[in-house]
């Protein structure tokens, strides 16, 4: 496989046909791919998550992170778009599922599109991947470490967003859970529960949580980076793409 590929700036429709901003990476090869939507963290539409859209274009799919804070203003840069969202309580729920639908579609009308879709979400994004693999039919979808999945955030917490718990009937596709052990947001207690929903539901699901890691352990910018659940979280990542997306 060859990891030449095309990456830049791009534009499509979300939500209600607003024109939103999105990252996108995809291999030069001619072959059949599946496509992975990438959901930024709170803090935005940033280096690292585009770095996170190329690693998925080098190992054989087309990926797009949408900038789900691009009504905050044309020209505006990332860091004030992401205060300006978080001043509001992040994004509402049906505006990220018709974000991440209309990410999907873009995805498919590309050349060499295979029909197949993943979703994966950092932080606030586990959650929203979770939240759009029960509101929107895809194939595969990643949730890593997402917060508020099965309880209410603090009150003085800049996201401002309940419980999904009760969508997990509707799960369209399977699910992969990486977490840390010493985090707090979601703690281990909870995603205990969202297993055990799942169980009881019969929906396919496989959760990981690494010892020694907290919050945000694949970031490599910050102190929370733990090497070690990175690697291995990763090789589980295209273990479960190659599995579902067919890349």
């Amino acid at each position: 496989m060859s990891d030449a590929m095309w990456a830049g700036s791009v534009a499509f429709p979300g939500f209600e046909q607003d024109e939103l901003e999105g990252y996108l990476a995809r291999p030069l090869d001619d072959r059949p791919r599946g496509g992975v939507v990438v959901i930024h963290h709170l803090p935005g539409y940033d280096v690292g998550t585009k770095e996170i859209v190329r690693k998925f274009a080098a190992n054989g799919y087309a990926a797009v992170c949408p900038n789900l804070y691009s009504r905050e203003g044309a020209g505006v840069s990332p860091d004030d778009q992401a205060a300006a969202a978080r001043a509001k309580g992040g994004v509402p729920d049906e505006q990220l599922v018709g974000d991440v639908a209309g990410a999907a579609a873009y995805l498919n009308s590309l050349d060499g599109a295979n029909g197949k879709i993943g979703v994966i979400g950092y932080c606030s994004g586990g959650r929203q991947a979770f939240l759009a693999a029960c509101s929107l039919r895809l194939d595969a979808a990643v949730d890593c470490y997402g917060a508020f999945v099965t309880v209410e955030p603090p009150a003085d917490f800049p996201l401002k967003a309940g419980p999904l718990l009760a969508k997990a009937p509707d799960l369209s596709c399977p699910l992969l859970g990486l977490f840390g052990e010493e985090d707090s947001y979601p703690a281990p207690e909870e995603v205990g529960v969202l297993g055990a929903e799942l169980d009881k539901l019969g929906k396919e699901h496989e959760f990981h949580i690494y010892p020694g890691a907290g919050h945000a352990f694949f970031t490599t910018d910050r102190a929370a980076y733990r090497p070690a659940a990175a690697v291995d979280g990763w090789k589980k990542i295209f273990e479960f793409y190659g599995r579902h997306l067919g890349a």
